[in-house]
């Protein structure tokens, strides 16, 4: 895709945003492969709140209140091409100083952003990120295919993404379990990250081991904090609302913003 085209897709991108301290940070909310504006619900706002940072929240093209996908097929560069997406957003929105919240697929936008675009972002808080494909997410797609095609989950899905919802699920869902994208990894942008960054991941993930966290924080430049939470699966500010918002207001207080 080229650049001009993603320029010209930026004024379809539904956003949501709060600007309610002049001169702090904002902290952009990258959503998952089947995320959008309303299914982080209040967490982006009570962050904003505890952290006196500005914010914004956006639905990735295809997903929500966003355009519909312009081009017909994912590759395994598809998340690099996201970033490059977000890299001209930041020039849109007129933000310098962005601190970067991504889940699952947005936590893989993050790190490739901070690696790639290293000069607009402050920090990156990463949950459930994936920077290479494992057995276990290949299984936990699968998973997510088998309840998409036997449960409500599409129905559920088309209360936020509307009739986008079987496009958009098939272009994670497809995509990601071909054997083209099982050599997928994005190791090669973590050396580039020089900003601070905290990955989380639930104990429990069904996407992905612990492995996926201790390779990010071993390679990048920049200081790296783990948070493991117990108990806890692929969506810790869901699962785990007050204790993510609490570790991460700790974060972003130590970076002398």
């Amino acid at each position: 895709m080229s650049p001009l085209k993603i320029k010209i897709e930026l004024n379809e991108i539904s956003i949501k945003r709060f600007d309610n301290f002049s001169g702090r940070p904002t902290i952009i909310f990258l959503h998952d492969s089947l995320g959008c504006i309303e299914l982080w619900k209040d967490f982006p706002e009570k962050l904003g709140a505890l952290t006196n940072c500005n914010v914004l929240v956006y639905d990735r093209q295809g997903y929500g209140k966003s355009c519909p996908f312009s081009y017909p097929k994912r590759d395994k560069y598809y998340l690099e091409l996201e970033a490059d997406i977000l890299n001209e957003l930041l020039v849109h929105w007129n933000i310098d100083n962005a601190i970067l919240f991504g889940h699952s697929d947005g936590g893989s936008i993050a790190i490739i952003m901070a690696g790639k675009y290293p000069k607009k972002i402050k920090a990156i808080i990463t949950e459930g990120a994936h920077i290479f494909v494992e057995d276990i997410t290949v299984h936990g797609i699968k998973e997510a295919i088998r309840e998409y095609q036997t449960s409500d989950l599409k129905s559920k899905l088309q209360k936020y993404h509307g009739n986008k919802t079987e496009e958009m699920f098939w272009a994670w869902a497809g995509n990601w379990t071909t054997e083209e994208f099982r050599d997928w990894n994005i190791e090669n942008f973590l050396p580039l990250i020089n900003c601070p960054s905290l990955i989380i991941q639930g104990e429990e993930d069904e996407f992905g081991t612990l492995n996926q966290v201790t390779k990010i924080a071993s390679q990048t430049i920049g200081k790296s904090l783990q948070f493991i939470i117990p108990n806890i699966r692929h969506t810790p500010h869901k699962e785990a609302t007050e204790l993510t918002l609490e570790k991460v207001k700790e974060f972003i207080s130590l970076l002398n913003l």
